[in-house]
């Protein structure tokens, strides 16, 4: 019992070839006094990230690299490392130094604080470009729609090794994002206040686009809020049409007045551009389902270290 591993820390590894080393030691003098392991997920990176990840493999053993073929996205890189954790609680931490490993402890007390299933660690103050800020927090906001999460979470994070099996035995889907899948299998969560610190090299992998195309796979496929949405708008402007049709109705047999050209062709246009967003809408919908069935495995592992 004495070698059980206490912690799983894992890392998505995104061309950051020149943080790594840093990351790593600072993490080992971290938990200096605690069995753990780090499992580094290379992301398809561009850079010498899979190097330096070979490197670091032979001077730390507590180690484990994993190789996917391409870039398939930070969550489910994530999800990744999650089925080769074998700690009692995992850490989620960013391969960049924003996240400081010493933090790290705190997440830990809050855990034996509050028994908390997951423990995230909430920035007092995000070191990112206006742009990207307003992004995340347009993203993380809004996805609350998403059958009803919170939108309180962050990336540095800690999660009991029941939640962790749970969710390895039983998603399959092509797109993960982890914060929503926590929130189905508990309400058991807790937050901590974190320092977040300037990227010290490279670019974020996140951009306002890749933001937005997140948020817009985040509402599809955790919620039928534009099927709702849908089905109001629908009823609502069935409800408009029918006032006017017998307004119209009226004004012709009442007073003789004839249909306007005007009226007719911005009723049509109107209409039929609600009517090609709603189709649109359910293509997403049935693409999805498409995308489910053909059972397309959500990552692909080219090479493995232990």
């Amino acid at each position: 019992m004495e070698n059980k591993i206490k912690y799983s820390i894992v890392v998505p590894v995104y061309n950051s070839s020149k943080s790594l080393s840093e990351l790593c030691e600072r993490i080992s003098k971290a938990f200096s006094n605690l069995n753990y392991e780090l499992i580094l997920v290379d992301d398809g990176s561009h850079d010498d990230s899979w190097k330096v990840i070979h490197e670091l493999k032979q001077k730390y053993s507590s180690i484990i690299a994993i190789q996917l073929s391409k870039n398939f996205g930070q969550h489910p890189a994530l999800f990744c490392g999650l089925s080769y954790c074998s700690g009692d609680f995992v850490i989620t931490i960013d391969d960049d130094l924003q996240h400081p490993p010493e933090e790290i402890a705190k997440l830990i007390a809050k855990q034996k604080e509050t028994g908390a299933d997951v423990v995230y660690g909430i920035y007092k103050s995000k070191q990112h470009s206006v742009l990207r800020n307003s992004g995340s927090f347009f993203v993380r906001k809004t996805s609350i729609i998403a059958e009803g999460y919170s939108g309180t979470g962050s990336s540095f994070r800690l999660i009991k090794k029941e939640i962790i099996e749970k969710i390895v035995a039983n998603n399959r889907q092509n797109f993960f994002y982890l914060d929503e899948i926590f929130y189905w299998y508990t309400s058991s969560m807790a937050h901590i206040e974190v320092d977040h610190h300037l990227r010290k090299d490279g670019k974020s992998g996140y951009n306002l686009s890749k933001l937005m195309n997140l948020y817009f796979n985040i509402v599809v496929n955790y919620s039928a809020s534009p099927l709702r949405v849908m089905t109001r708008l629908g009823v609502f402007f069935s409800l408009i049409s029918f006032v006017m049709a017998v307004r119209f109705i009226f004004r012709k047999l009442a007073y003789q007045v004839p249909l306007g050209y005007t009226s007719i062709i911005v009723t049509i246009l109107f209409t039929g551009s609600i009517i090609m967003l709603c189709l649109g809408i359910i293509g997403q919908y049935l693409y999805k389902i498409y995308q489910a069935n053909q059972n397309k495995p959500p990552y692909f592992i080219r090479e493995v270290l232990k």
